[in-house]
């Protein structure tokens, strides 16, 4: 790919571009592109008309930027997230339909835990992921499970800090921390009450494939509940998610 004169490639360009778009900013102008994605003017508009072309970002009538089915299309074939969300759904309901609150499904992705599902009652409690979401991997049930199981390399990155507390209970103390990860590879499972919501509680439990573990099931409960009937009926789901997976 041409660089720049700043020796930036094509690639890295079209990158920013795309990561200009947020669960929050679904649409944009070309030119709040180009100035979010840190681009001239002439190279913003040059490759936001080459990714409309292509079918990976299209325009409304009033000229508005969004990304594209076509980007969609090209994301989920041969993934690993696609297969693993298919095999991970039946059970998900069958979580949902047993706690009626909050199921996700989340992986490991650049150092964070990000949701590809999530399945809510109605009346279920307070949660701030969403699909296609993004949280820390210290600060919820989800991320300190794919954590815990991360390669060493990772779990030190993160360690290393900063550790933003997301609420009073999220574990900010990388000692304490290091600890918590530790018993979680021990037990299996996380139980990580007010560590996102002070009135929530996460429960988690990890899912493998080929042998390690590649995702994690969990449910958000209100603080009071007993989390013990959710971590059965997690591990339960995560086995018959295994077996799928097997084929």
């Amino acid at each position: 790919m041409a660089n720049s004169p700043s020796g930036e490639s094509l690639t890295d360009r079209i990158v920013r571009v795309l990561e200009t778009f947020t669960a929050e900013r679904s649409m944009q102008s070309a030119a709040e592109i180009g100035r979010r994605a840190g681009l001239p003017p002439s190279t913003a508009h040059r490759i936001v008309e080459e990714l409309v072309e292509a079918g990976l970002l299209e325009r409304d009538e009033d000229r508005r930027i969004h990304l594209g089915m076509r980007l969609w299309e090209l994301a989920l074939r041969g993934s690993f997230a696609l297969r693993l969300r298919q095999a991970a759904l039946p059970h998900m309901e069958d979580v949902q339909a047993t706690i009626r609150q909050h199921t996700q499904l989340a992986v490991l992705e650049n150092d964070e835990a990000l949701f590809i599902e999530r399945l809510s009652h109605p009346d279920a409690g307070a949660n701030i992921t969403r699909i296609a979401g993004r949280l820390p991997l210290h600060a919820s049930s989800s991320g300190l499970l794919l954590l815990a199981h991360a390669a060493a390399p990772v779990r030190e990155r993160v360690l290393a800090g900063p550790l933003r507390a997301l609420a009073p209970e999220t574990v900010t103390d990388a000692v304490v921390l290091r600890r918590l990860l530790a018993e979680i590879r021990r037990t299996g499972v996380v139980i990580a009450p007010g560590s996102i919501e002070t009135v929530s509680t996460g429960v988690a439990v990890g899912i493998r494939d080929a042998g390690v573990v590649a995702a994690a099931l969990s449910v958000v409960l209100p603080r009071e509940t007993d989390p013990a009937a959710a971590v059965r009926a997690l591990q339960d789901a995560a086995a018959r998610i295994e077996a799928d997976l097997r084929g």
